[in-house]
């Protein structure tokens, strides 16, 4: 059985998108590079001329009402968005690219208490799948729901930790779960993001991963959150729950960090607030007829968004081209998939789709690393390709 990857027009865009202000980023190949475009009801425009890259558009004093700007119709939305899937696009006509380019990707981690237990699980385990039932049983009957609630560094939590340390079962997790610091590590490189439509990788001797659908704030060269999209922040548990210094690993590799379908800019009708009250769903279609749904409310999140922003960058961090940054994902699979007590792991060939009402759906098919298209077009390549445009 063979799966075929369909990006649907009406699911893609947000319930919405007739009141959105949605930009994001197609392929050219008469110009062989990138364009930055706004998606309006009445095609796609690529609006470079006034705006070369994502960064540009971001760094507008209003980057929504910038968005407006007059640009060259591409196309209609569905036909680009009907030639993004891999591998079937036909390569002498546009698709859409993941929607940010020279911001750094940075991700913020165990930001829910769900999560937080699944890490800790992945750590006692030693980052053996066959071990985790039973690990999570012995850990949920040492915490129950003392995690639930708890906001990180307050006096409560600092009890809780004194309580662990003295069971033994304090963890590094733990410490960045409740503790007064945030988990924020660098997920890819600037312009090694993944769109919809495109291959999602995992190295190919991990036994043990899942994806991990979450809101992925955008966030200026001021600090200021202008908008937000949706991500797969692909995560191998078996790398991770072996040592955390293997987070590197198990975060940053080809193809392992999805981003989209568009960004949607804070204007009147979305804010952080929005952000704040979202729901994440998420579906697993497998080859082999396996399905797995689930969901993550951000309403659940144990540090604001803004909080991690503040963690991520300010006076002791500044990023010249902005940052996106992964806010995290209550959504830990334990459903079995290949056999009982072993919990979920990837097949190449699942489809993953991530969606939420106001940002749209990101979808994403699995595979290896090393089997995913390469990353050959980086900051360089970019500056080059506009530079022969004439754009900059």
């Amino acid at each position: 059985m063979t799966l075929t990857l369909r990006l649907d027009p009406f699911r893609t865009l947000p319930a919405d998108a007739d009141r959105a202000t949605l930009v994001g980023r197609v392929w050219r190949p008469d110009v062989e590079g990138p364009s930055v475009v706004a998606i309006r009801s009445d095609g796609v425009f690529d609006i470079s001329r006034a705006f070369p890259t994502m960064r540009d558009l971001c760094e507008a004093a209003d980057p929504a009402s910038a968005a407006k700007a007059d640009g060259e119709r591409l196309g209609d939305f569905a036909a680009i968005l009907a030639n993004t899937a891999e591998p079937t696009r036909d390569a002498t006509r546009p698709w859409f690219l993941a929607p940010v380019d020279l911001q750094a990707v940075k991700a913020a981690g165990v930001t829910f208490a769900v999560s937080l237990l699944e890490r800790v699980i992945e750590e006692q385990a030693r980052g053996a799948p066959a071990r985790a039932a039973a690990v999570r049983a012995e850990v949920e009957a040492a915490l129950g729901g003392a995690v639930a609630g708890l906001k990180p560094g307050s006096p409560e939590a600092l009890a809780l930790k004194k309580l662990l340390q003295a069971k033994g079962l304090w963890s590094q997790y733990l410490e960045v779960g409740i503790g007064p610091d945030a988990e924020i590590f660098t997920k890819a490189q600037p312009m090694a993001a993944v769109g919809t439509g495109a291959a999602v990788g995992i190295l190919p001797g991990s036994t043990w991963n899942n994806p991990e659908p979450e809101i992925v704030l955008v966030v200026n060269a001021r600090g200021a959150i202008v908008g937000a999209t949706l991500g797969n922040d692909v995560n191998l548990r078996d790398l991770e729950g072996r040592s955390a210094l293997l987070l590197g690993k198990a975060k940053d590799n080809n193809a392992s960090a999805a981003v989209g379908p568009f960004v949607r800019l804070f204007d009147e009708t979305f804010s952080l607030d929005d952000v704040r009250r979202a729901d994440i769903a998420l579906t697993i279609e497998g080859t082999d007829g396996f399905r797995l749904e689930g969901a993550s409310a951000m309403a659940h999140i144990s540090r604001d968004p803004a909080a991690l922003v503040a963690e991520m960058m300010g006076a002791h961090h500044q990023y010249p081209d902005g940052a996106v940054l992964y806010l995290g994902t209550m959504f830990a699979p334990i459903q079995d998939r290949d056999a009982p007590g072993q919990g979920f792991t990837h097949h190449v060939g699942d489809v993953v789709t991530v969606a939420s009402e106001k940002l749209g759906a990101l979808v994403n098919v699995v595979t290896t690393c090393d089997r995913a298209p390469p990353w050959t077009f980086g900051v360089a390549a970019l500056m080059r390709n506009l530079a022969r445009r004439g754009l900059l």
